[in-house]
């Protein structure tokens, strides 16, 4: 069962990331668009599909199955998952903040700069190499 629960837990996440990684890379195109136009609207669409069809389920299943795998595993003492557990919150902060960002382009009053969706753009990366480390390595072990 293990092996199956974790199974589901990498393809959760991977699909979660992915989401990470696109959704801010739509903003910086979207921030070139001009309010009204058809690239909006398209980018519109696009971001909240991507939010509530792909990164929100993905999200919520890689919470289920990593807490599951957390519990079956006993890790819960581990510094190695003390400090991906952290990094997996700040991934989940992270998706709600692009979720506000996804409602204010909805309502056409983004008024943050491409810079702002590109460097928000790196913060799941660096994140992602912290918990790939801990998760591999276990450097506190």
């Amino acid at each position: 069962m293990y092996e199956w629960v974790k199974a589901l837990h990498v393809i959760a996440v991977i699909s979660w990331m992915a989401g990470l990684l696109y959704l801010p890379r739509l903003m910086v195109y979207h921030t070139d668009a001009d309010v009204g136009s058809q690239q909006s609207e398209t980018f519109k669409v696009m971001e909240r599909r991507l939010l509530w069809a792909i990164m929100t389920p993905a999200m919520t299943a890689s919470w289920v199955f990593g807490l599951w795998i957390a519990w079956l595993g006993g890790f819960w003492t581990d510094i190695w998952f003390l400090i991906k557990f952290a990094g997996v919150i700040a991934l989940t902060v992270c998706h709600f903040f692009y979720a506000g960002w996804v409602r204010v382009f909805a309502e056409d009053r983004n008024n943050l700069s491409q810079r702002t969706f590109r460097i928000a753009n790196e913060i799941p990366t660096l994140l992602m190499i912290v918990i790939v480390i801990m998760v591999i390595v276990k450097p506190f072990l």
